[in-house]
């Protein structure tokens, strides 16, 4: 296998990783468990963290110079990348909803 294609499946993984637990943390969230919520989340940005790494040395050497070949694996973990970065600003601001929604729903008891 060759290299790009490599990091391209190291960046599919860590992400995949990190937008289950992302997901994981909003269903968290909705049974009112804002600290096992808010642990994913960080669980899940460093496994994001991970892909983003992957994918700048990318960057770096195509900035020195090297060329990399567009694939559709590379695509794909691309893609990947921008869905986990966009589920994870969902997920906060999902969470941040339910805290406020559970905090409101105290005050009316």
């Amino acid at each position: 296998m060759e290299e790009l294609e490599l990091v391209s499946f190291k960046i599919i993984s860590a992400v995949g990783a990190a937008k289950s637990l992302f997901m994981e943390a909003m269903m968290y969230a909705q049974k009112n468990d804002f600290v096992k919520a808010h642990e994913l989340i960080e669980e899940g940005e460093s496994h994001r963290v991970q892909g983003h790494e992957a994918h700048f040395e990318l960057i770096q050497k195509e900035a020195s110079g090297e060329k990399t070949e567009i694939n559709l694996i590379l695509m794909h973990a691309e893609d990947q990348l921008m869905s986990a970065e966009t589920i994870k600003i969902l997920a906060e601001q999902l969470i941040k909803s339910y805290e406020t929604i559970n905090e409101l729903a105290q005050k009316i008891k």
